[in-house]
């Protein structure tokens, strides 16, 4: 009787004791272990997103200088083709004012053909206009002027380069049916305390 009583204690002890080791490993299995490269794996997870930012502030700060260099441009060829018109506009009238005289009216003539001229051409014609002027009416010469073609030949927003193709019909003591020549002047226009005046006129 006591026999049967220990084997059945013995019995029931490995019993538990196999329960028991099995419940101890089963808590030992399912206790989640940290991964050995924890820390590394976090911070190389940032890195896209650090890229990401720094991609992004690359391409604002890009725009923004090409929308600045674009502008600049933009600006630029707004100002030199204003420019251009306004030059334009003001060498076709001092084209006619320089090619139209009178004998009987040379006085305001020259005064209007200085007051429009500025630099070399101001200098050249000041010196000469007193012999040219006595040439005029020595020979009754009068001239009417007409730009019939211009364009642009270059342009700055201060300095332009005007090409103006005039016919002139003339008269004198000689010939006093009109007589019409036909001119291609260059005229240099430059920007003047707010006025474009001509600094130089070519006749190539």
């Amino acid at each position: 009787m006591s026999i049967d009583t220990r084997t059945d204690e013995v019995a029931d002890g490995t019993a538990g004791g196999t329960t028991g080791g099995t419940a101890a490993g089963d808590t030992a299995t399912d206790r989640e272990v940290p991964p050995a490269d924890g820390g590394r794996s976090a911070t190389a997870s940032r890195w896209p997103r650090r890229l990401l930012g720094a991609v992004l502030v690359t391409v604002v700060v890009a725009s923004v200088a090409l929308a600045a260099v674009f502008g600049w441009k933009l600006k630029n060829a707004n100002d030199i083709e204003s420019a251009a018109e306004q030059a334009r506009a003001t060498a076709r009238n001092y084209a006619v004012t320089l090619t139209s005289i009178s004998a009987d009216g040379l006085d305001q003539n020259f005064t209007d053909v200085l007051d429009g001229a500025t630099g070399e051409f101001k200098d050249m014609y000041s010196q000469s206009s007193e012999q040219l002027k006595q040439l005029l009416i020595d020979n009754r010469a009068d001239a009417k002027g007409v730009v019939v073609e211009d364009g642009i030949k270059s342009a700055t927003p201060t300095k332009v380069e005007v090409l103006l193709f005039v016919d002139q019909a003339v008269t004198n003591t000689v010939t006093p049916e009109p007589r019409m020549d036909r001119s291609r002047v260059v005229m240099t226009m430059e920007l003047v305390d707010g006025r474009w005046l001509a600094s130089k006129v070519d006749l190539p």
